[in-house]
């Protein structure tokens, strides 16, 4: 039996780093599930069929609208030789579809070891034109991933039309028991955004799925609006804008 799913109502803040400044904050809802069991699931959300809320095998993993969900973690790892210390649950953080909809501008893969300790975290990315490549974050040896560690990975994804490919990010994760906090600071030479996403931990239920649905009724439909309307912010305060390049052939890198 997996692991049953939670609810993290996290809070998310955005800030530009360079001469334009820009920076936002809004609340969001996630859902941390396990997709390689079958454990029990408020009657308001399921997996791989509809219903008000769900997690979509096909929606994770591998090629965007093609995904294999957990199955193509697993590939991952054995490629990368790790599947024998990354040997423990392996669970997906992401907002869910409401409705049917679902965008995630940035999903996480959280990989442990037998004894319930972080060692991987694959970054999910995905831009508003389709594409999607992932950031494998680890330590050359596997070490555990403690909060005050910095995982870093040259940005080779086109993300946002204000920011250049090149440059860098720096990954910082918190997983415990009650809360996940994490940090994304992608600098390059003339600019940058910071990322952070904290929330804590609490059961999914039909009460909080009822209560997300309320308070945010659109789920990441509200999310792609809230990145076009801050695109136009940035348009017009004069940011530069670039096209967008063809996406890397490789489906992973770090």
């Amino acid at each position: 039996m997996g692991v049953t799913p939670e609810h993290i109502c996290a809070t998310t803040y955005h800030g530009r780093h360079g001469a334009v400044k820009n920076a936002f904050r809004y609340r969001v809802d996630y859902v941390l599930s396990d997709l390689s069991g079958d454990a029990p699931k408020p009657f308001l959300f399921s997996r791989n069929r509809a219903n008000l809320t769900a997690i979509h095998d096909i929606d994770h993993g591998g090629a965007r609208g093609a995904g294999q969900g957990v199955e193509w973690v697993r590939g991952i790892l054995v490629a990368q030789g790790m599947d024998a210390r990354c040997n423990g649950k392996i669970l997906l953080l992401a907002q869910p579809r409401i409705f049917g909809h679902v965008f995630n501008p940035v999903s996480f893969w959280l990989v442990f070891d037998a004894q319930d300790t972080l060692r991987v975290v694959i970054a999910e990315v995905n831009n508003t034109y389709g594409d999607r490549h992932s950031y494998l974050c680890h330590h050359s040896d596997l070490a555990p991933i403690l909060p005050t560690d910095r995982l870093t990975a040259r940005k080779i994804f086109h993300v946002s039309p204000f920011q250049p490919v090149s440059g860098e990010y720096s990954f910082r994760f918190d997983v415990t028991d009650r809360h996940i906090g994490i940090v994304i600071d992608f600098r390059s030479k003339e600019s940058g955004v910071i990322a952070t996403f904290h929330g804590k931990r609490r059961p999914l239920s039909n009460r909080s799925i009822l209560g997300m649905a309320v308070a945010r009724p659109f789920g990441s439909l509200r999310v792609l609006g809230l990145i076009y309307w801050q695109a136009l912010r940035l348009w017009w305060k004069g940011a530069g804008f670039r096209n967008r390049p063809e996406p890397p052939e490789q489906e992973v890198s770090s």
